[in-house]
């Protein structure tokens, strides 16, 4: 059973006539966001745009919400979230955008309601950097990327 925790909401007015964001399914991990342009933006192959979703929130301390891709849109279309996933910290109270990027060959609408991107909240896990001399040995080391294998 998933945990749930109540979200501060707030439509903006460009965002006014638009679905709250939802789960479409009872197990959905993310709530779906939508496009609050108010015209069509059209994203030409390589080109990438901030879209507003016309809502901000407040999510209480301990948790974040990430802003990821919807599978339909990458594997149509080639669009997807550029900085997978975009963190939204709990302190933020500004409009949440999606940063999209067409990796496709052909142009992209982004029509005014159509449903964007994915939001996903989780719990946050706080780290303390600790110096220390020397870090403790490991098989891989300081292997980098493919260090484990031939890909």
């Amino acid at each position: 059973m998933s945990q749930s925790i109540s979200i501060s909401f707030k439509r903006l007015p460009h965002g006014g006539d638009l679905p709250v964001p939802v789960y479409q399914t009872a197990d959905a991990a993310g709530m779906d966001l939508y496009a609050a342009v108010v015209e069509d933006v059209v994203l030409t192959s390589g080109d990438r745009a901030l879209v507003p979703t016309g809502f901000s929130m407040a999510l209480p301390s301990g948790f974040e919400a990430q802003v990821r891709p919807r599978s339909g849109l990458a594997a149509k279309y080639g669009v997807t979230v550029l900085n997978t996933p975009g963190t939204i910290d709990a302190d933020y109270r500004g409009e949440v955008k999606v940063i999209l990027i067409n990796h496709g060959a052909a142009p992209f609408r982004v029509i005014r309601g159509e449903r964007i991107a994915q939001m996903v909240i989780a719990p946050v896990t706080q780290g303390a950097m600790v110096k220390v001399g020397d870090l403790p040995e490991t098989a891989r080391g300081e292997g980098g990327f493919g260090s484990t294998g031939t890909a």
